[in-house]
């Protein structure tokens, strides 16, 4: 029993210590490389070889009190409607690139308001959230985080998200439509909340394009996800505007939800109504018939993200918005 508990237990630095010979502070300079202390080789590689062999790794917590400050970044991620493979994308490259910059990601399930009690137990230095109120970031840097930020507030990277970003996309949705004939335009979404966050902008911006290309504001029609329903909905929304011919999607899901409702009707895209959408995907290529998409380059929105996460964090000024979110347009047969 004894030697199970053993082996379950998480290795320590004092069991480092204990196999490689040596004490717990030859151990910390070894694992922290400090610069000031003069460790022989033969020292270091007995430390390196038993952290090894336990598969040591030194806790956040226990980093932070050593280097005097936290190193993790706590990322509550967007809510399950606005998950999409590109945001997993994103949240992929952010791991990476916060390694990168020496800092750790802590990922944590999204709720409308951060709960205190998560972040002020991991200590973070930073908290990324979906969105987050001016009281929630107000009591975190009182609370000693140094980087607060959010996807879609009104900081830095919300200004850039809801922004320039979004504008990529709806240039793109709007001028491949208009470029195919279609003057009167639609923007369909998925899910109850269908005018509220990131649906709410996105409409605007979207509304903001059609006016610069002199054309009416685009229509809202919110499809349930499942083809008899999305049907219905799309039937007495072209009965209310009848002059509608081309749909600017929410996302993947959306757009699928358009083309399943259409395939109840009988009718087909692009003839009947042609459907651009945005975060491309594997099953956008799948559809029937496959999906124009506007795909976005995650690298480009993981990228400012640390850079402005990094810079909260090190006081420094807040790097430039990237010029673009890297928009590109990838066509299929739904236009």
């Amino acid at each position: 029993m004894d030697g199970q508990e053993t082996k379950s237990r998480r290795a320590t630095s004092a069991d480092v210590a204990r196999l490689a010979g040596v004490s717990r502070t030859t151990v910390s300079f070894v694992l922290n490389d400090t610069p000031t202390q003069s460790i022989s080789a033969e020292t270091r590689r007995r430390v390196l070889a038993a952290a090894r062999e336990l598969s040591y790794a030194p806790s956040a917590e226990a980093r932070a009190l050593s280097r005097g400050r936290s190193t993790s970044v706590l990322v509550y991620l967007p809510p399950a409607r606005s998950l999409t493979e590109e945001i997993g994308r994103i949240v992929e490259r952010l791991s990476t690139l916060f390694d990168e910059a020496g800092l750790s990601m802590v990922i944590h399930a999204w709720t409308r308001r951060p709960a205190a009690q998560v972040w002020s137990s991991v200590t973070p230095a930073a908290v990324l959230a979906w969105d987050l109120t001016d009281e929630d970031a107000q009591l975190m840097r009182g609370n000693g985080v140094r980087g607060v930020a959010s996807w879609t507030g009104t900081d830095a990277i919300g200004r850039w998200v809801t922004g320039a970003r979004e504008q990529d996309s709806a240039r793109l949705q709007v001028g491949r439509l208009v470029a195919a004939g279609h003057h009167r335009l639609g923007y369909a979404v998925t899910g109850a909340d269908h005018m509220h966050g990131a649906s709410q902008w996105r409409w605007e911006v979207l509304r903001r394009g059609c006016e610069q290309r002199g054309l009416p504001a685009p229509g809202v029609v919110r499809l349930p996800a499942d083809p008899s329903g999305a049907a219905q909905e799309l039937e007495e929304w072209r009965a209310r505007e009848p002059g509608v011919t081309g749909i600017c999607a929410h996302d993947t899901t959306a757009a699928l939800a358009v083309l399943a409702g259409m395939r109840r009707l009988g009718w087909r895209a692009p003839e009947d109504l042609a459907v651009v959408g945005v975060s491309d995907s594997a099953a956008a290529a799948l559809a029937d018939p496959p999906l124009t998409m506007v795909a976005l380059d995650p690298e480009i929105t993981a990228r400012y993200i640390v850079d402005v996460v990094t810079a909260l964090v090190a006081g420094t000024p807040t790097p430039p918005e990237p010029t673009s979110g890297g928009a590109v347009l990838v066509d299929r047969d739904s236009v």
